[in-house]
């Protein structure tokens, strides 16, 4: 593949976010890899997001699809790969924690043929930022996967995961909420996937802006790294 040439979808799991959609989508759009799809799945909104999705965004990306019922961040991400066409496969929450002028960063190691998968790490030769309580417990969770898939992530739980299309859609996917990454981190590592990791920025939002992750979703990743291990 030619690392200049490739399709980059953008899958991106979208939850009663009406205050920053708009936002997110124009940064996805004005993001340096030429050729994009844009795929949002709406996973049951309630808070007008999906007004706004389909008057305003609609124009502007490939493919918008509405959930019609509440299925959890794996289970938009499971919608969203299943319609992807493009060479290579990228998440994109949507808040605004992170920064889509850095997708060459995560996608060129797989575009040039170096690795199949690569995470964007938020931790590796960087100061960590955002709740001392979540660096913590993603630290955690990154070690304990660690002890089982014997990947050397320093940041299992990040958001930008870059994959070769045929490889993320040969996954079933079966966790809803946020139990999606050390799923998708231990599945590939069951197909002898060595994950690459590159540093990318970072803009942690608190709670009172939106942060839906939880003390929950924490347990359940520990059983989801035992589960799949």
């Amino acid at each position: 593949m030619d690392r200049e040439d490739f399709v980059l979808s953008v899958i991106v799991p979208c939850y009663n976010e009406k205050d920053g959609i708009r936002d997110i989508i124009n940064r996805i759009i004005a993001s340096p890899v030429k050729k994009k799809e844009i795929i949002i799945v709406d996973d049951k909104s309630s808070d007008g997001t999906r007004e706004i999705l389909k008057t305003e965004i609609a124009p502007l990306v490939d493919q918008i699809i509405y959930h019609a019922e509440n299925t959890g961040k794996g289970g938009a991400l499971r919608t969203g790969f299943r319609y992807a066409t493009g060479d290579l496969v990228i998440v994109q929450d949507a808040d605004l924690e992170y920064d889509p002028m850095e997708y060459g960063k995560v996608a060129e190691p797989v575009a040039s043929g170096e690795t199949e998968v690569c995470y964007g790490s938020r931790f590796l030769n960087q100061r960590a930022k955002g709740y001392y309580a979540n660096r913590f417990a993603n630290r955690f969770l990154t070690f304990l996967s660690n002890l089982f898939t014997h990947q050397k992530l320093t940041d299992m739980e990040t958001c930008y995961k870059c994959f070769k299309r045929e490889i993320i859609q040969s996954i079933e996917i079966e966790e809803k909420r946020f139990g999606f990454e050390p799923e998708i981190t231990a599945k590939l590592t069951r197909l002898g996937i060595k994950i690459k990791e590159v540093p990318i920025s970072y803009h942690p939002r608190t709670m009172e802006e939106g942060k839906k992750i939880g003390f929950r979703d924490g347990l359940r990743a520990i059983y989801c790294i035992w589960k799949y291990r």
